[in-house]
């Protein structure tokens, strides 16, 4: 036995691809949870007093934040209106299209077994749509921006 050489093989421990339906699956969950939460809106009218509560800094102040209108746009973007969408919300409608277009990519991603796609801003990025956001916020709430008023 001295001379012998011995071969042990040790069982790989790399896991195994995930499968289709696996990486399917976040993407389908979140998918779900968005036509869910339209489906919502959609039926139930925020135009119509009770069903939603009012946005504090409206309320507080009288002011018009980014967000304000966003309920009644997204009631109408479920409906197929585009042209009330916009109306009641056009920044809403923009982050509805960037939202759809990220889960088309990763669900095509998901399909063809490649990583989920990863937007990873740089700060300036997020500095920017920060400054766009507080722009729009400023411009809907003066007499000439009143057609971004919702």
């Amino acid at each position: 036995m001295t001379g012998e050489n011995r071969r042990v093989t040790v069982p790989s421990t790399a896991p195994a691809p995930p499968g289709r339906a696996r990486l399917l699956a976040a993407p389908a969950v979140v998918l779900t949870g968005a036509v869910a939460a339209f489906t919502y809106v959609g039926l139930v009218d925020p135009n119509e007093p009770g069903h939603y509560p009012v946005c504090p800094m409206f309320r507080l102040t009288g002011i018009l934040c980014p967000g304000c209108g966003g309920l009644r746009s997204a009631h109408a973007f479920a409906r197929g209106d585009l042209v009330t969408a916009l109306g009641a919300n056009a920044m809403a409608v923009a982050g509805y299209l960037c939202f759809a277009g990220f889960m088309a990519l990763w669900l095509v991603r998901s399909v063809q077994r490649r990583p989920a796609p990863r937007p990873a801003l740089r700060p300036a990025y997020w500095w920017a749509l920060g400054a766009l956001a507080l722009v729009f916020s400023v411009v809907r709430n003066l007499p000439f921006g009143s057609a971004l008023a919702p």
